[in-house]
């Protein structure tokens, strides 16, 4: 089993709409970045553990836990001319996006980015190093345990 965090804006999907979603599952969605987009497509596999993470808002940090609910798939929404995440460059028999399913276990209180960077146990998670704005990032064992004994 691994680990990762998955960072969504919550006026588009928060952990609410997410548990508020049949069978608590989400589609992953609109990741338009090739390092995201390798993480859903090669080592994420049913079953993996999600901090469900809130990003560009008044207040980011861990907001719930999930797990991965599906292999990767293609995105439909790279075809759709009318959303947000077309891709003009994408075909349907060579799609360019992929996406996994998220089943959204439980809504945890708002572990801001401010405290995790506060915890030395934390010092070396990627999601926190300067500089990073992947939108999924592996997490290791030894802080998911940290963080969903201690933290959450």
């Amino acid at each position: 089993m691994q680990f990762w965090l998955m960072k969504t804006e919550p006026d588009e999907c928060s952990i609410d709409d997410a548990l508020a979603a049949p069978r608590r599952i989400t589609p992953w969605s609109g990741v338009r970045n090739y390092q995201s987009r390798n993480t859903m497509r090669d080592p994420m596999r049913v079953g993996d553990g999600v901090l469900f993470y809130h990003s560009n808002c008044a207040e980011p940090g861990i907001a719930g836990l999930a797990e991965v609910a599906s292999g990767s798939r293609p995105d439909p929404t790279q075809f759709d001319r009318k959303g947000g995440y077309y891709d003009p460059q994408s075909k349907r028999e060579a799609p360019r996006w992929v996406l996994v399913d998220i089943r959204a276990l439980k809504k945890t209180r708002l572990v801001p980015i401010a405290e995790l960077k506060a915890h030395k146990a934390l010092a070396n998670m990627l999601t926190l190093r300067p500089g990073n704005r992947l939108s999924i990032t592996p997490v290791s064992g030894a802080e998911w345990r940290y963080i969903t004994g201690k933290l959450l």
